[in-house]
């Protein structure tokens, strides 16, 4: 099921700071996934089978998957390619030299990319998840498709085959004295295999993993965190009550 696909972090890492915050379209929220263990497995399912091919995530190995609940076995047999070992970095499986020359550079490293994508506009994981959904055909481009985060974006969509294919339906709207166009809704021009809701659904699982690799302690950082706030609170309490017993007599 591996495709030699571009991955939607080639646009991601080539995009300005201006594409950070979405290129001035309104980003959906992504949802919050990363402590749901069936999603995350399924996000780095959907990873490995559309993004691996092309991009690397170099600094992810393989055995940190036990911490979303998977066994050295399930990764072995599901997740890695045939040279792979466990203990190995996900490295993509194209030549370097022929993505350079099919794409004209040759495709970022994912590790960090749902971090490094953060803008005024939203998160990291709020551009992905957008970008994701909202590719739409475009003959005028030499892929023939666009997308609604990233105009005039250099990559097809790698998941055209589970959305289908769609073109927007824009209307016009005033802003600030001028007439713009804006989005307002999609014509599906070829259905998926997915409905829009399971599709959606499963991008935001890839999304989660994203958010989950590019920081996979984050979790328990935030957990250790709170339980020492919590200790704080109560080493203070204690501390202002021994203060007022020592000084207590003391006028």
């Amino acid at each position: 099921m591996k495709k030699i696909l571009l991955g939607f972090a080639l646009a991601l890492g080539l995009s300005g700071a201006a594409m950070a915050a979405g290129g001035g379209f309104p980003l959906d929220k992504a949802p919050n996934r990363t402590n749901d263990m069936a999603s995350l497995q399924n996000g780095a399912k959907l990873f490995v089978n559309y993004c691996l091919s092309c991009h690397s995530a170099a600094y992810m190995r393989y055995n940190r998957l036990r911490d979303i609940g998977l066994n050295d076995k399930q990764i072995a047999e599901n997740l890695t390619f045939a040279t792979d070992k466990i203990g190995d970095t996900m490295k993509a499986s194209i030549d370097p030299n022929q993505a350079k020359e099919w794409f004209g550079a040759n495709p970022p490293d994912l590790t960090v990319i749902a971090r490094s994508r953060a803008g005024s506009g939203g998160t990291g994981a709020d551009y992905i998840y957008t970008f994701l959904r909202t590719f739409y055909r475009d003959p005028a481009r030499p892929t023939g498709w666009n997308n609604m985060v990233f105009h005039n974006v250099g990559m097809p969509n790698p998941f055209w085959q589970l959305q289908g294919e769609r073109e927007p339906i824009h209307t016009k709207a005033e802003s600030h004295g001028a007439e713009v166009e804006v989005l307002k809704g999609w014509e599906a021009v070829k259905p998926g295999t997915m409905s829009e809701a399971e599709f959606n659904n499963n991008m935001g699982d890839l999304v989660a993993y994203m958010q989950w690799m590019a920081e996979p302690a984050q979790n328990t950082r935030v957990r250790i965190g709170v339980w020492v706030l919590l200790f704080l609170a109560a080493f203070t309490l204690v501390a202002w009550r021994l203060n007022a017993a020592f000084w207590k007599d003391i006028k």
